[in-house]
């Protein structure tokens, strides 16, 4: 009888093919405040055994400061081109899992970027959810509104069809982590590796898809 792969020994084989096929490219994550782009993204990484870059505290890092000081104290446009600037960075430095931030996929220039150098996710999440993680938090500068509801889903509404032009899409809602770290390597692998590579569109389940 032939000997099967044991189901972790095909998930290491897999999490091993897709990592191949990157190369020099790096998985990025995009999406709302409260996708979970980070917790997902730390535990991505893990995953591929590649490294895990936060855009954020890259941007923190280079400024000297937080990001809610560097938008009191100079503005939003000036963060905006600082974080063009951090992810090209980022970019360059060779394959690794890049979480960044909300509206750093809104930037035609940082888009293109991302295009050539990295495979796009969205973590795609409804208002409900956003309000739900980020409501006890004070660190989101756009956030601080009369209306935070409304600005969120002023926010979505404004963002979802760019962030349609990512790669692929996940659903982030409340489920365990590792699901939705599974259904993220199970698309890069499909986009890298099986049908998504030649096909047009791949979706599973209903929590997945890629689209060219």
């Amino acid at each position: 009888m032939p000997e099967t792969a044991s189901p972790a020994g095909a998930s290491a084989s897999q999490d091993a093919e897709i990592t191949a096929a990157l190369g020099t490219r790096s998985v990025v994550l995009v999406g709302m405040m409260g996708a979970g782009k980070s917790t997902i993204g730390r535990r991505l990484s893990a995953r591929l055994r590649l490294p895990f870059l936060d855009a954020d505290l890259e941007i923190e890092a280079a400024a000297g400061m937080s990001i809610p000081d560097v938008f009191e104290n100079h503005g939003e446009p000036y963060f905006r081109d600082g974080e063009a600037r951090v992810i090209a960075r980022l970019l360059d430095s060779g394959p690794a899992v890049l979480a960044t931030g909300g509206g750093a996929f809104m930037r035609e220039e940082t888009r293109g970027r991302i295009r050539d150098k990295a495979i796009s996710i969205w973590l795609k999440a409804d208002a409900d959810t956003i309000m739900r993680r980020v409501r006890r938090r004070a660190d989101r500068p756009l956030l601080r509104t009369a209306d935070p509801a409304a600005t969120v889903g002023r926010l979505i509404e404004e963002r979802e069809p760019v962030y349609q032009h990512a790669d692929i899409t996940i659903w982030s809602r409340d489920v365990p982590h590792e699901k939705i770290v599974d259904e993220c390597v199970e698309a890069l692998h499909s986009w890298l590796c099986g049908d998504g590579a030649s096909s047009a569109a791949q979706e599973t389940s209903g929590t997945m898809g890629a689209t060219r």
